[in-house]
């Protein structure tokens, strides 16, 4: 019988180590889940906490930079227009320093004729039945807006 207690026993204190290993075991699982997912949860917090923080040191700069790009190309456009009229400026500058390019400009805006030719100057005869104030000064030669100012500035002196 001692042989039979024995075997029944340490059956039973068997079943119980096994049942207890087991338990440890589930536990330790248990904990080391936990501890992982504390930890996981711990590093994301800390991973989001470094990116929100990137993103709000860098925000400001970020909107500075495009804000300078965006004022480089506008002044990258006026230089570009601003060397077009500069083109078109020296043009102007060489036609002007040619003589006949000049002669023809002085007939045609001071209405000046040559020695021997005679002068005529069309008037429309639309234009003269109009009052002289709403006729467009760019349709009258330039001396009768020169005199038409002359005797505006007179009667406003009486």
């Amino acid at each position: 019988m001692a042989v039979k207690d024995r075997d029944r026993f340490s059956t039973a204190t068997r079943i119980r180590l096994i049942g207890e290993q087991t338990a440890a075991r589930v536990y330790r699982s248990q904990t080391k889940r936990q501890a992982r997912r504390s930890r996981l949860t711990g590093r994301a917090a800390l991973l989001a906490l470094v990116v929100c923080s990137l993103i709000v040191a860098l925000a400001y700069p970020m909107r500075e930079y495009v804000s300078q790009r965006a004022d480089i190309a506008d002044l990258q456009q006026e230089q570009d227009a601003a060397r077009q009229r500069v083109e078109q400026l020296r043009d102007l500058k060489a036609r002007w320093q040619d003589d006949a390019y000049a002669e023809q400009q002085v007939r045609a805006r001071l209405h000046y004729v040559m020695p021997g030719e005679t002068g005529y100057i069309v008037i429309d005869p639309g234009a003269a039945e109009q009052p002289r104030a709403d006729r467009g000064s760019a349709d009258r030669p330039w001396y009768a807006n020169v005199w038409d100012g002359v005797d505006t500035s007179d009667a406003a002196g009486r």
